[in-house]
Protein backbone atom coordinates (compact mmCIF):
# COMPACT_ATOMS: atom_id res chain seq x y z
CA UNK A 1 0.00 0.00 0.00
CA UNK A 2 1.47 3.32 -1.02
CA UNK A 3 0.88 6.72 0.57
CA UNK A 4 -1.93 7.65 -1.82
CA UNK A 5 -3.87 4.43 -1.10
CA UNK A 6 -3.28 4.90 2.63
CA UNK A 7 -4.72 8.41 2.43
CA UNK A 8 -7.78 7.15 0.56
CA UNK A 9 -8.50 4.02 2.61
CA UNK A 10 -7.20 4.73 6.11
CA UNK A 11 -7.26 8.47 6.80
CA UNK A 12 -11.07 8.72 6.47
CA UNK A 13 -11.32 6.38 9.49
CA UNK A 14 -9.75 8.99 11.75
CA UNK A 15 -13.03 10.01 13.40
CA UNK A 16 -13.99 6.38 14.07
CA UNK A 17 -10.58 5.68 15.58
CA UNK A 18 -10.69 8.86 17.64
CA UNK A 19 -14.17 8.15 19.04
CA UNK A 20 -13.18 4.62 19.99
CA UNK A 21 -9.97 5.82 21.61
CA UNK A 22 -11.84 8.56 23.46
CA UNK A 23 -14.43 6.07 24.66
CA UNK A 24 -11.86 3.59 25.89
CA UNK A 25 -9.33 6.03 27.32
CA UNK A 26 -11.89 8.43 28.75
CA UNK A 27 -9.93 11.54 27.87
CA UNK A 28 -9.78 13.64 24.71
CA UNK A 29 -6.08 14.43 25.09
CA UNK A 30 -5.13 10.76 25.54
CA UNK A 31 -7.34 9.89 22.58
CA UNK A 32 -5.62 12.43 20.33
CA UNK A 33 -2.23 11.05 21.30
CA UNK A 34 -3.48 7.52 20.74
CA UNK A 35 -4.74 8.37 17.24
CA UNK A 36 -1.26 9.56 16.30
CA UNK A 37 0.31 6.38 17.65
CA UNK A 38 -2.32 4.23 15.95
CA UNK A 39 -1.70 5.87 12.59
CA UNK A 40 2.01 5.20 12.95
CA UNK A 41 1.22 1.56 13.68
CA UNK A 42 -1.20 1.40 10.75
CA UNK A 43 1.45 2.82 8.43
CA UNK A 44 3.94 0.24 9.70
CA UNK A 45 1.37 -2.52 9.08
CA UNK A 46 0.12 -1.23 5.73
CA UNK A 47 0.97 -4.53 4.03
CA UNK A 48 -1.27 -6.46 6.44
CA UNK A 49 -4.07 -3.92 5.89
CA UNK A 50 -4.20 -4.87 2.22
CA UNK A 51 -4.70 -8.53 3.19
CA UNK A 52 -7.54 -7.77 5.61
CA UNK A 53 -11.09 -8.65 4.55
CA UNK A 54 -12.53 -5.63 6.36
CA UNK A 55 -10.14 -2.67 6.51
CA UNK A 56 -12.32 -0.73 8.94
CA UNK A 57 -12.51 -3.63 11.37
CA UNK A 58 -8.75 -4.21 11.09
CA UNK A 59 -8.03 -0.56 11.91
CA UNK A 60 -10.49 -0.44 14.81
CA UNK A 61 -9.12 -3.69 16.21
CA UNK A 62 -5.61 -2.26 16.14
CA UNK A 63 -6.96 0.92 17.77
CA UNK A 64 -8.76 -1.05 20.48
CA UNK A 65 -5.68 -3.12 21.26
CA UNK A 66 -3.52 -0.01 21.45
CA UNK A 67 -5.97 1.69 23.81
CA UNK A 68 -6.20 -1.35 26.05
CA UNK A 69 -2.41 -1.42 26.23
CA UNK A 70 -2.46 2.27 27.18
CA UNK A 71 -5.04 1.59 29.89
CA UNK A 72 -2.83 -1.10 31.33
CA UNK A 73 0.11 1.28 31.32
CA UNK A 74 -1.87 4.18 32.80
CA UNK A 75 -3.89 1.88 35.08
CA UNK A 76 -6.99 3.88 34.37
CA UNK A 77 -10.38 2.47 33.65
CA UNK A 78 -12.57 5.50 33.76
CA UNK A 79 -14.77 5.89 30.73
CA UNK A 80 -15.71 9.55 30.89
CA UNK A 81 -16.68 10.64 27.43
CA UNK A 82 -18.53 9.17 24.51
CA UNK A 83 -19.22 10.97 21.32
CA UNK A 84 -21.32 14.04 21.90
CA UNK A 85 -24.12 13.78 19.40
CA UNK A 86 -25.41 16.85 17.67
CA UNK A 87 -29.04 17.04 18.52
CA UNK A 88 -31.68 17.90 15.99
CA UNK A 89 -32.33 21.61 15.60
CA UNK A 90 -36.03 20.72 15.41
CA UNK A 91 -36.08 20.19 19.16
CA UNK A 92 -36.78 23.02 21.53
CA UNK A 93 -33.87 24.28 23.65
CA UNK A 94 -35.52 22.65 26.67
CA UNK A 95 -35.68 19.26 24.90
CA UNK A 96 -32.08 19.64 23.76
CA UNK A 97 -30.94 20.31 27.34
CA UNK A 98 -32.92 17.33 28.60
CA UNK A 99 -31.41 15.11 25.91
CA UNK A 100 -27.89 16.34 26.70
CA UNK A 101 -28.48 15.66 30.40
CA UNK A 102 -29.54 12.11 29.57
CA UNK A 103 -26.44 11.59 27.39
CA UNK A 104 -24.24 12.94 30.19
CA UNK A 105 -25.93 10.62 32.69
CA UNK A 106 -25.43 7.63 30.39
CA UNK A 107 -21.75 8.56 29.98
CA UNK A 108 -21.40 8.60 33.72
CA UNK A 109 -23.21 5.29 34.16
CA UNK A 110 -21.11 3.62 31.48
CA UNK A 111 -18.05 4.07 33.72
CA UNK A 112 -19.60 1.39 35.93
CA UNK A 113 -19.69 -1.22 33.17
CA UNK A 114 -16.94 -3.81 32.77
CA UNK A 115 -14.44 -3.03 29.98
CA UNK A 116 -15.83 -5.65 27.62
CA UNK A 117 -19.39 -4.36 27.95
CA UNK A 118 -18.20 -0.76 27.52
CA UNK A 119 -16.36 -1.72 24.34
CA UNK A 120 -19.28 -3.65 22.86
CA UNK A 121 -21.90 -1.01 23.63
CA UNK A 122 -19.64 1.71 22.24
CA UNK A 123 -18.92 -0.14 19.02
CA UNK A 124 -22.57 -1.05 18.47
CA UNK A 125 -24.47 1.99 19.70
CA UNK A 126 -21.99 4.81 19.13
CA UNK A 127 -20.00 3.58 16.14
CA UNK A 128 -23.00 1.69 14.69
CA UNK A 129 -20.93 -1.33 13.70
CA UNK A 130 -22.43 -4.65 12.69
CA UNK A 131 -21.99 -7.71 14.89
CA UNK A 132 -19.52 -9.34 12.51
CA UNK A 133 -17.33 -6.22 12.56
CA UNK A 134 -17.46 -6.10 16.36
CA UNK A 135 -16.49 -9.79 16.42
CA UNK A 136 -13.44 -9.06 14.27
CA UNK A 137 -12.43 -6.16 16.49
CA UNK A 138 -12.96 -7.80 19.88
CA UNK A 139 -12.36 -11.46 19.09
CA UNK A 140 -15.70 -12.35 20.68
CA UNK A 141 -18.32 -14.54 19.07
CA UNK A 142 -21.45 -12.83 17.80
CA UNK A 143 -23.44 -14.56 20.55
CA UNK A 144 -21.05 -13.26 23.22
CA UNK A 145 -21.36 -9.78 21.74
CA UNK A 146 -25.16 -9.94 21.90
CA UNK A 147 -25.03 -11.14 25.50
CA UNK A 148 -22.59 -8.38 26.52
CA UNK A 149 -24.63 -5.76 24.69
CA UNK A 150 -27.85 -6.93 26.29
CA UNK A 151 -26.31 -6.95 29.76
CA UNK A 152 -24.76 -3.51 29.26
CA UNK A 153 -28.03 -2.00 28.07
CA UNK A 154 -29.96 -3.66 30.89
CA UNK A 155 -27.48 -2.39 33.47
CA UNK A 156 -27.72 1.16 32.10
CA UNK A 157 -31.53 0.96 32.22
CA UNK A 158 -31.41 -0.26 35.82
CA UNK A 159 -29.07 2.51 36.84
CA UNK A 160 -31.15 5.19 35.09
CA UNK A 161 -34.26 3.92 36.86
CA UNK A 162 -32.47 4.19 40.20
CA UNK A 163 -31.83 0.58 41.10
CA UNK A 164 -28.87 0.11 43.40
CA UNK A 165 -25.52 -1.06 42.13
Amino acid sequence: MDLHQFEIKILPLKNNIYRLAKALLGNATYAEDAVQDIYLKLWAQRDQIEKAENVRAFCLQLARNHCLDQLRILKRNDFQEITDDNFSSERSPYEQVEQQDLVDRIKQLMTLLPEQQRTVIHLRDVEDLEFDEIAQITGLTENAIKVNLSRARQRIRELINGKRI
